[in-house]
């Protein structure tokens, strides 16, 4: 909470069991689970920190979603 609040972030908690107060970040997390978390062993936290960083970067520069019509969100962004 001291690293949030030196930051000036505002954490917000969603009430338990209702998943759809924060529907956009519980739709990227299955995303991430399926796509990403459920298709590698990770060998050691170096390697988990790459391949969800090279996810990320595939997620945000080559993935079309089709809440943006089919762009990727750099897409979107410019």
């Amino acid at each position: 909470m001291k690293w949030t609040q030196e930051k000036g972030i505002d954490i917000h908690f969603t009430t338990p069991g209702k998943p759809t107060e924060n529907a956009f970040i519980e739709s990227f997390n299955g995303k991430m689970r399926n796509e990403c978390l459920n298709e590698n062993w990770f060998k050691n936290i170096e390697e988990a920190r790459r391949l969800v960083e090279d996810w990320r970067n595939f997620y945000n520069s080559e993935r079309p979603h089709s809440s943006l019509g089919g762009q990727t969100p750099e897409e979107y962004l410019t």
